[in-house]
Order: C-alpha cells, then sequence, then structure tokens
C-alpha cells in the first residue's frame, strides 16, 4: 500500500493543486518512484488510498499496468483518515494476513524486498538516522526490537516504510488516526521489529527538502 491521502500542509503552495506525490524530483513523480521500488521487490498489487485532489493521482496512475502493477484505490471522500486510518479503511483491499505499507512522499534507495517481518511480530519496521527536522527521533532499536524512547536511548527515525500484520489494525482507535500511534502501542508491548538502513533515505515533504531531492536525483 502507498499512502497518498495527505493534504500536504507543509508542501504548500506546492500542494494547493497537485498532490503531494505527484510532484516531480529528478523527472519523475514521488509515487511513481515509489511503484518503481514495489515492482522491483516483485510485488504485482498495489493500493493506494486517496482523498483531496485523488482523481489527478488515479488518472495519472491508472492501473499500473505501465509500471507492472495492479493499481486498486482506497477512495477517502470524507477527507483524509491520517495514515492509520488510511491502512484500516483499506483492509478489504489488501489481501493475506501481512502487508507493506509505503509513505507517499518519501524516497529512500532500501531494498524493499529485503523487509521481513519476524515471528510473532505485528510489525517490522524500516528506521534511519535522525534528519535535521526530527533530531530527537522516533523510536529506539534494541538488537532488532524498536522501543519507545526513554531519554536514554539514541533515537532513530521512522522512514515510512514498514511490514504490517492485519491483526495490528483490529483494535483500531477510531476512524481517523495516525500510524505511528498504532506503533507505539505495539512497540510498549514488545511487539515490533525494525531494521536500521544505513543508505540514502529523503522525507520529501517541504518545497526545500523536495527541492533538495530533485537536486540529489538529477544529479546535480
Amino acid at each position: 500500500m502507498i499512502l497518498a491521502a495527505g493534504r500536504g500542509e507543509r508542501m504548500r503552495p506546492l500542494s494547493d493543486r497537485t498532490p503531494k506525490p505527484l510532484l516531480m524530483a529528478g523527472g519523475k513523480s514521488l509515487i511513481e518512484r515509489q511503484l518503481d521500488s514495489l515492482a522491483r521487490a516483485g510485488v504485482k498489487g498495489v493500493v493506494v488510498n486517496c482523498a483531496r485532489l485523488g482523481g489527478q493521482i488515479e488518472q495519472a496512475l491508472g492501473d499500473g499496468a505501465r509500471y507492472g502493477l495492479c493499481i486498486r484505490y482506497s477512495r477517502e471522500s470524507g477527507g483524509a483518515l491520517g495514515t492509520g486510518g488510511g491502512v484500516a479503511r483499506a483492509l478489504p483491499l489488501l489481501r493475506g494476513d501481512f502487508f507493506l505499507v509505503v509513505n507517499g512522499d518519501v524516497w529512500c534507495d532500501f531494498a524493499l524486498g529485503e523487509l521481513r517481518i519476524g515471528d510473532g511480530l505485528d510489525a517490522c519496521i524500516v528506521l534511519v538516522k535522525n534528519p535535521p527536522h526530527n533530531p530527537r527521533g522516533d523510536f529506539a532499536l534494541d538488537d532488532g526490537a524498536v522501543r519507545l524512547l526513554d531519554g536514554e536511548s539514541e533515537g532513530l527515525t521512522f522512514s515510512g516504510i514498514g511490514v504490517y500484520a492485519r491483526r495490528l489494525f483490529g483494535d483500531a482507535p477510531g476512524e481517523k488516526f495516525s500510524l505511528g500511534d498504532v506503533l507505539r502501542r505495539a512497540a510498549g508491548g514488545g511487539r515490533v521489529g525494525g531494521v536500521l538502513h544505513r543508505g540514502r533515505w529523503v522525507d520529501a515533504g517541504t518545497p526545500a527538502r523536495l527541492a533538495a531531492l530533485d537536486a540529489l536525483l538529477s544529479g546535480a
């Protein structure tokens, strides 16, 4: 699943008329880069959630055939449901007990096909070194186990990439909620694994960071 329903407030004014995932970096839209990564990982079917301006995303991507994928859309017509609520709404379209979810506004050279979830866990997420805009981090990583920050452990940043068990959303807190809240509850119970990616990762959530990614991917 690709999360693509956010309003993109931090990306304004670029996101006022164009959905953030359709913004360009290095001559290709952010979401198309995610589709390419998923196809390289052997994924065949992708669900994309859409809200405001979602019709533009559907028109741009179509059924996914040209990417070697089958794309289906989870439409949040009443307004975006947040990263967690978006996944919960899309569950009927997601097959199997486990599925991969990626944010539509990040770029990363992590090989998605290598991400695996351990026995008995509800999630396995990719963590990265803290960027300047998130200096404290989101979680701690202890020998492959994701822990809550306690003020002493070195924090790491959640990349927006993870594999999740369907059961993780069985007690969803409401229609609109954050995936981060669900992960923190599960991590507190020792049910989240993680890997540290030491390669390149960019959260292209603002015009400045999008410009930096564009320069990186354009070879500038």
